[in-house]
């Protein structure tokens, strides 16, 4: 059986379907790489990429979006509700079947160094690739955002790992890393104020004092035609903390301030574990295990 590495990268872009397509189609094109979820969100203006296959056919597709990105987003002209730094936000590359975190690593350097070499565009490294302790968190290096960077990337403390310590005049800069399955998920508010948002997203991160592997903002997003104050949340270890207990503790706090959820929902992909963790909690199953689920047995 081949080795296997997913790769998850964060487009600023989440309007234009034929831009959207265009990168998804460069994923397409590389033989042994399998496409799994494009993910668009409009309020964000994001799109979320999830493909799967051999490592060095899986970094020839990050490259190839990453390229494609940079010749169709400006992000001069870009706006939307999700933090970010440049047309390719951020790729990383997480270990799936006989792959290491050390051979993610490996590869997420290889690739950091195509981007600045071949493409002009400065790369940060994160989370397990990190070579900076303060650069680990995502957070920590889109601070600012991308017009903040554009002002800050010549000072020595925000040189970017490779690359010219200046932003590409449209792709701005990228974050490549490697890391463990993320939960990108969102709750939605029965409200439009996004200080009771802000509020609560305070009271569930890990830089604030709150769960640990949890990051967490609150942001306002159009759903269906109505603004509403959400919870924009990342899980970064859902074993750590799983789903239930921040939907639980984001429900309980927004009653603090006579304010309802209305729904969640999750970005891209998620472990089959994470959803039955939530159907035991919820359901109060008593000793329920994962060869109980129907298709797992057919696998």
């Amino acid at each position: 059986m081949p080795k296997l590495v997913e790769c998850v990268p964060n487009f600023s872009e989440g309007r234009r379907p034929e831009v959207i397509e265009a990168i998804a189609d460069e994923v397409r094109k590389v033989a042994g790489v399998k496409l799994l979820d494009v993910k668009p969100d409009a309020s964000h203006n994001r799109v979320v990429v999830t493909f799967v296959g051999e490592p060095q056919a899986v970094k020839q597709a990050a490259f190839n979006c990453c390229q494609k990105a940079a010749e169709l987003i400006d992000m001069e002209k870009h706006h939307g509700e999700h933090p970010r730094i440049g047309a390719t936000d951020v790729i990383p590359f997480i270990p799936v079947k006989d792959v290491t975190m050390e051979e993610c690593v490996a590869l997420a350097n290889e690739l950091a160094a195509e981007i600045a070499d071949k493409l002009e565009i400065p790369v940060y490294l994160y989370e397990e690739a990190a070579r900076i302790p303060t650069r680990r968190a995502l957070p920590d290096i889109r601070r600012g955002q991308y017009e903040g960077l554009k002002e800050e990337i010549a000072k020595p403390e925000r040189k970017p790992d490779y690359g010219p310590a200046r932003m590409h005049p449209s792709a701005g800069a990228t974050v490549v890393g490697a890391r463990q399955f993320l939960i990108a998920y969102n709750i939605n508010l029965d409200t439009d104020d996004v200080s009771i948002a802000k509020k609560i997203a305070n009271c569930i991160r890990e830089a604030k004092g709150g769960f640990k592997y949890v990051r967490a903002m609150g942001i306002s997003v159009n759903v269906r035609g109505r603004d509403v104050a959400q919870v924009t949340i990342n899980m970064v270890n859902y074993q750590g903390t799983p789903l239930f207990r921040v939907f639980e503790t984001v429900k309980n706090e927004a009653a603090r301030y006579g304010v309802n959820v209305i729904g969640s929902e999750i970005i891209g992909l998620t472990p089959l574990q994470a959803l039955l963790d939530v159907a035991e909690y919820y359901l109060r199953l008593d000793g329920f295990e994962r060869t109980q689920v129907f298709e797992e047995t057919l696998s």
